[in-house]
């Protein structure tokens, strides 16, 4: 199935997509796309879906889960991503927090803050956190996962690279990470190590790249992760961008202005973004 959130920011409600693509109006079964129901998505799964309201026109789509705990991300976790930002393939997975603060709608516009010299694009396979995972197995981490969507992991490159301290700065900016338009259960998912992925500025390419080219896959970053922290209903796991980020380009390229970003990956949909500055 493919759940939705839609509304105004800060007040969308629960949707799923019935046969045609249309969104039907979720908010008279459950509250949310959150907490417990996350834990018990399987008890949607009969529902008439055509008997619910449809809801008209196209509203603005919200990320597809609420009351993310943890913005959890990977970083460099494709080998030639690696490659092309001139670091080596870690050992074990890096692990950075990007504020939940950061978190919008897929097609909310990307806001270059104030002092932003070089902000680029990484499109990332989302996994959403549906069982309180801790100390669990690569065997049975899956089992944990209520969904998978699309995230752009909107970076600030002088921020994250060239100042003092850790990466977080450079990737919690207001209007940073875009999620959705859909939480795809795993059932309708598929293998997620096997999902293209794109991404373009401005109609042009950037990055054409396959989830199963990760270094460390889903299960074992849920695994991994599940050992140093309990992971909640609603936590998400951004887990990495091939590449063909604007870093990597020869010469380097960056967000500006007036840009429109376009990404996708196969079967979660696709994103669109028009680049704007901050007041």
């Amino acid at each position: 199935m493919k759940f939705v959130r839609f509304g105004p920011r800060g007040a969308e409600k629960p949707g799923v997509l019935d046969a045609e693509g249309g969104i039907r109006d979720l908010s008279g079964l459950i509250g949310d796309l959150a907490g417990p129901v996350l834990e018990n998505l399987d008890a949607l799964a009969g529902m008439n879906v055509a008997a619910l309201p449809k809801v008209a026109g196209t509203p603005r789509l919200g990320p597809p889960v609420a009351g993310t705990g943890k913005f959890i991300c990977i970083g460099l976790n494709y080998a030639d991503h690696a490659a092309e930002s001139g670091l080596a393939v870690p050992s074990e997975p890096v692990i950075f927090m990007k504020a939940t603060s950061a978190i919008c709608g897929p097609n909310d516009p990307i806001v270059i803050p104030r002092g932003s010299e070089k902000t680029d694009w990484e499109v990332e396979l989302a996994v959403i956190i549906g069982k309180p995972a801790k100390y669990v197995s690569e065997a049975e981490a899956l089992s944990h996962v209520a969904g998978y969507a699309i995230t752009n992991d909107v970076s600030e490159r002088a921020f994250q690279i060239e100042r003092e301290g850790q990466w977080t700065k450079g990737k919690s900016c207001d209007n940073y990470g875009q999620i959705g338009p859909w939480l795809v259960t795993p059932d309708e998912a598929g293998d997620p190590q096997d999902l293209k992925m794109w991404l373009k500025v401005n109609g042009e390419t950037k990055q054409d790249g396959s989830s199963a080219t990760m270094v460390y896959g889903v299960a074992h970053l849920i695994s991994y992760l599940s050992q140093f922290m309990t992971l909640q209903p609603g936590d998400v796991i951004s887990t990495g961008t091939p590449p063909g980020v604007g870093m990597g380009q020869t010469p380097p390229q960056y967000l500006k202005a007036g840009d429109v970003v376009e990404l996708g990956i196969e079967g979660l949909g696709s994103q669109r973004q028009e680049v704007v500055a901050d007041a």
